[in-house]
């Protein structure tokens, strides 16, 4: 089963990204008008911008899912 879109990232919702085998959870705290998330982790409380998971491509099992 695929993952979620970047359409579908809701504020206030947790997410899961796996990518190049890496994996971060992460809460939406802001949609930016570029299309960029700025997220905050859930397990170190870092704030960052989505897209600097993902500067450096996307991988095989790049994947995107909701979490509780």
């Amino acid at each position: 089963m695929p993952g979620l879109s970047f359409d579908v990232l809701r504020n206030g919702k947790r997410y899961r990204l796996l990518n190049f085998g890496e994996r971060h959870d992460f809460e939406i705290e802001y949609i930016m008008a570029n299309g960029d998330f700025r997220v905050k982790d859930l397990h170190t409380l870092e704030r960052y911008l989505l897209k600097d998971l993902i500067k450096f491509g996307k991988g095989k099992d790049f994947e995107i899912r909701e979490i509780d």
